[in-house]
């Protein structure tokens, strides 16, 4: 109902549709455009209180703007998660309309190829598809150069694969998403290692990041604590720091040289453009 009032609301005061506010080559910051219009006269009604936004509304304003990069026509990685779910939902949407055709998706987990089969969205894979025009997906985690933390989901493999065979790789997120380094927001950076000996890997995992007071613990779900299991059949391995790990591709070839170790959440210099949605409007960062 929230995002709903506020597609209305923009309307009534700015005079402009909602898909023209996100479509903006400006971001709201830059153009001064508010959520509350400007000081009415005395003769004038109180204007309406501020449209105060759910973290899930801006997630689906990061997501319709970023499906704005999409042409017929376009082979699409489809990310996963629940940022990445509003994309698809829209890519399925305009190709109801016929607003898009001849879209190819290839999806980054089960989960979302369930999604996309149920949106009528054509599908593929990177077999048949090597290069992938562009790629939308949602992040953990967005540093000041635009490097990522993913797969908190549990679809890291499978989005890194995608994610890293497209052209643009656009990121969609809501502003709680920036950090100030990977791993700032003190939550999971997670790491896909194989079953076989997994306390062995997460205990090697752990002694890696020591001097940043590392605590690594495996993913488990339900009341039995059961492993969390990956589309790939493998486990994860939940690394979380006090303090900052340092040089990203160091401690990105260090994880990747244990073996066990299937691949890790951080995504390094991969992201073309971010989209953040915030309380003040859109902004868009490019690499």
């Amino acid at each position: 109902m929230l995002f709903n009032h506020f597609i209305q609301f923009l309307q009534n005061t700015m005079a402009i549709p909602f898909p023209h506010f996100l479509g903006s080559d400006k971001t709201a910051m830059e153009t001064g455009i508010r959520l509350s219009p400007s000081s009415p006269t005395t003769s004038l009604p109180a204007p309406p209180s501020p449209v105060i936004l759910t973290q899930d509304e801006l997630k689906k304003i990061a997501a319709y703007k970023a499906v704005e990069y999409v042409e017929s026509g376009m082979v699409l990685g489809l990310g996963t998660g629940s940022t990445a779910k509003h994309a698809v939902n829209r890519i399925g949407e305009l190709l109801r309309q016929g607003k898009l055709k001849n879209i190819i998706g290839i999806p980054t987990s089960k989960m979302t190829h369930e999604q996309a089969v149920s949106l009528g969205i054509p599908l593929s894979n990177l077999d048949s598809h090597p290069v992938v025009d562009l790629a939308i997906d949602g992040a953990d985690e967005v540093d000041p150069y635009l490097n990522l933390v993913k797969g908190r989901g549990g679809s890291l493999l499978r989005e890194k694969m995608v994610e890293g065979a497209c052209r643009k790789f656009v990121v969609i997120v809501d502003e709680s998403k920036l950090v100030k380094h990977l791993g700032g927001s003190g939550l999971a950076m997670p790491v896909e290692i194989v079953p076989f000996c997994w306390k062995f890997t997460a205990h090697r995992l752990q002694k890696l990041f020591e001097e940043a007071g590392c605590v690594a613990k495996l993913r488990t779900f339900g009341e039995n604590e059961e492993p969390f299991v990956t589309d790939n059949k493998n486990y994860i391995v939940d690394l979380y720091f006090k303090k900052d790990i340092g040089n990203l591709k160091v401690a990105s070839d260090a994880i990747l040289r244990l073996a066990g170790v299937v691949e890790h959440g951080m995504f390094l210099d991969m992201a073309t453009t971010v989209i953040v949605a915030g309380e003040l409007g859109v902004t868009v960062k490019n690499k």
